[in-house]
This record gives C-alpha cells, structure tokens and sequence, in this order.
C-alpha cells in the first residue's frame, strides 16, 4: 500500500468509499442521470441535515480521532484568536500545537488522519464540486489580503475587495461581511465540527460545506448578511431579506450553490461568487 494510500484509509474504508465513487460520477454529469437519481440527488441537497442509507461515516476509533482532531483545531483556534484562524497555514497550525501545552501537539494518528481527509476523493463521500487547493501545506499570502473593519474577516485585495466595496456602496450600510478569506485549517475545522455535530457523518457535512481544497473562499469568494440577523444570515432566510433583494437587482448575485446544483451542496444565497 503506498503513502497517499495509506492516510485515505485513516478516514474511510475502501468498500464504502467504492460505492460513493460511482454515485458520485453518475449524479456528476446530470444530464446522464435518469429521474428517479435526479430525484434522489435533489432530495439529499434540499435536506441537507438528514441521514441518507449511503451516506458515508465514521464510526469507532474513527470517529474517536475526528472527536480528538476537531477539540484540538478548536484549542487552536482560541489561542491564536479567530480572525488569525481563518489565514494558519498548517505548517503554522502543527508548529502552534506543538508549542503551547494547552492546544498539544497533533498526534502521527491526528496528522495523517488530517492529510488524509484532504487528499481524499470527496466525490466519495458526495461532494462534486472542483478542487481548488491541491497542496495540503498551501500558504495563504497575507500581502495580498485586508481586514475588513468590524468584521474579524479577511478579504483578497483586487477583485473580491472591489467587489465588496462596491456591494457597500449600492446595497447599503446593512449590508456586512459575514465570512471571508479560509485557509484550510479553518475550513477542515469547520467540516470536522459539522460532522462530529452529525454523529460522523462525512456525506452530511459535505452537503452543507465544501471539504478541505474545495473552499472558494480560499482563493477568492466571500459570504455577505444583513447586520443583525446572526445565524440565519446561514440559512434560505437570508434570500427572503431586502438585502437580498437588492444584490438581485443589481446583479450582484452570480450563486455558486443554487438550488439544482449539480455539486452536492444546500442551496447557498448568501455566497458571493467572484473567481
């Protein structure tokens, strides 16, 4: 068994993730898929927080290292604070852990567990979106970014800025930045904790986020929100507000996740698509 290999096998066994692969390439293309398997796909996206027969999970020790692996990235995450979070490379994040006694180093175990989920096929658990990081120790550029005010999030200069000023300028002040910049630290730590919320379940938490290398945002998008109205910023409420309304009007909203994508994701209003 070579290296690449053997880290796959930390997260799912290779039975499992067989079946998940030709689902996950039938519903890619859906023009080839025949209705009851459009039907099942829509099914899964619209709910999106159920369990599904074929859903992919981890159990046993597995679920143990996914328990150990999220509590230390959250130790991690209080400790260099939150807006510094969303830019840790992993190098960074290993270094950190390996420092400070009350995060504790990353076990062999929790390292290759980590390595794994991120060269992991994520069609195989249901996720079909495309693969943007393709280096587990990719650095984010901290030259190329600026902190929005009042936010504690970072945005890319150039093209997202310019087109998150402009959506200040034409929607209004109740307008916000509710995420911006992930590195991949973040976004493994937000997958891990979805799944660890859904009992292990890989194929649930891909269906409300995009796993580790598959984030947009780390190369370009951001989310916005209304000021105010906190976590359902997050959810379909959010296409219901005037805020929303006025992105539509001003042709602002170009959905990277609508409501029939064909990715595997919820339906995701909020996210601006720029790259």
């Amino acid at each position: 068994m070579d290296r690449r290999a053997f880290i796959k096998s930390c997260v799912i066994g290779t039975a499992s993730a067989a079946t998940a692969t030709s689902s996950g390439i039938i519903l890619a293309d859906m023009s080839d898929a025949n209705p009851e398997q459009v039907r099942d796909y829509l099914s899964k996206i619209e709910n999106f927080n159920h369990h599904f027969a074929d859903d992919i999970i981890l159990t046993g020790k597995k679920f143990e290292l996914l328990k150990s692996v999220v509590a230390r990235l959250k130790r991690l995450q209080s400790y260099v604070g939150y807006a510094n979070f969303s830019l840790l490379s992993v190098d960074s994040a290993f270094y950190y852990a390996k420092l400070v006694p009350r995060i504790g180093e990353f076990t062999a175990e929790e390292q290759n567990f980590l390595e794994s989920l991120f060269y992991t096929n994520a069609k195989e658990y249901g996720f079909l979106g495309e693969k943007v990081s393709l280096k587990f120790t990719e650095r984010i550029q901290n030259r190329d970014l600026i902190k929005i005010p009042r936010t504690g999030h970072f945005i890319y200069r150039g093209k997202s800025l310019k087109l998150y000023n402009q959506i200040k300028k034409m929607v209004g002040t109740n307008i916000t930045l509710t995420s911006g910049v992930r590195c991949i630290v973040k976004q493994t730590l937000l997958f891990l904790d979805k799944a660890y919320e859904s009992k292990g379940n890989l194929s649930m938490a891909s269906r409300s986020l995009a796993p580790p290398g598959h984030s947009f945002h780390g190369i370009g998008d951001f989310d916005v929100g209304k000021k105010g109205y906190g976590y359902r910023n997050f959810t379909e409420d959010f296409a219901h507000t005037d805020e929303f309304k006025r992105l539509e009007e001003l042709g602002f909203i170009r959905i990277r996740y609508h409501e029939r994508n064909p990715f595997g994701v919820r339906y995701e209003p909020w996210h601006i698509k720029v790259v």
